[in-house]
């Protein structure tokens, strides 16, 4: 099990006040000296952490391989294709949004998604699509061609948190939950199933398989215990423990809850 960690949120620290520090580039030499196997970054339309020079700058330094997150809108590709990260993940985006609420709505039909990872191939950039955890995501992927799926683990975090600390609200995919424990149980069992049956069905079919999105040391031990899943890429949890530990030791405590 890989850790990509995603380093968005020292960005959003530093744009709160639009100042220099903490600036994102910092985190190379730590993450490298831990042995974290990636870093991950979310490119934004509305640039709202992670900027172009913070992008560039990451790409150009980091030993590490880098996966872009972005969004599949052509300047955004034209962007990434210029960057050359080692992989790019399409990911849907909303100006709304407080984070990501959900996997891309794929289509065949849809050539801003065709064209932008036959465009990403061409610059030999390989394809990751973020996704729910469905079997028509699983189908369309393939015959998309790209080499990786990551599945959006929100439903599961929000049900997990929601039994385990009383959360009903939140910013994924299930709001407002008020069950009895009971119910709440067989649904969070009910998702890792899905996970798991659906990453051993991406196995199959050729597709590598990452996972991510509200996923924190309490909750990741049983996405971590799914053979299949190759990858898992966490940010917020890291950074936000970083504050009281470091962030050398918030990433060691993680990757010690992923093995």
């Amino acid at each position: 099990m890989k850790l990509g960690v995603n380093i968005d949120h020292i960005a959003v620290l530093r744009e709160a006040r639009r100042i220099n520090d903490p600036n994102p580039l910092d985190a190379l030499s730590i993450c490298e000296k831990v042995g974290v196997e990636q870093i991950t970054i979310h490119l934004r339309e509305d640039r709202r952490h992670i900027q172009d020079k913070d992008a560039q700058e990451i790409i150009i330094r980091s030993k590490l391989p880098v996966n872009l997150e972005c969004a599949i809108e052509s300047g955004m590709i034209e962007i990434a294709c210029a960057l050359k990260p080692h992989r790019v993940t399409l990911v849907p985006e909303k100006r709304q949004e407080v984070t990501t609420e959900g996997g891309l709505a794929l289509s065949l039909e849809d050539t801003r998604l065709t064209d932008g990872i036959k465009n990403l191939h061409a610059h030999g950039i390989e394809v990751s699509l973020f996704v729910d955890p469905t079997d028509e995501a699983l189908s369309v992927s393939k015959e998309l061609g790209v080499e990786w799926i990551e599945f959006h683990t929100g439903a599961y975090a929000n049900i997990f948190a929601t039994l385990h600390t009383n959360i009903k609200e939140t910013h994924h995919a299930i709001k407002s939950l008020d069950l009895p424990k009971s119910t709440l149980q067989d649904m969070l069992d009910s998702e890792l199933a899905k996970l798991k049956s659906l990453s051993a069905k991406a196995h199959i079919l050729g597709l590598h398989v990452a996972a991510g999105h509200g996923l924190n040391y309490d909750n990741v031990k049983a996405i971590a215990q799914i053979d299949d899943i190759e990858e898992l890429n966490i940010g917020q949890s890291i950074i936000a423990r970083s504050i009281w530990v470091g962030l050398k030791r918030a990433i060691l405590q993680m990757q010690e809850a992923i093995k």
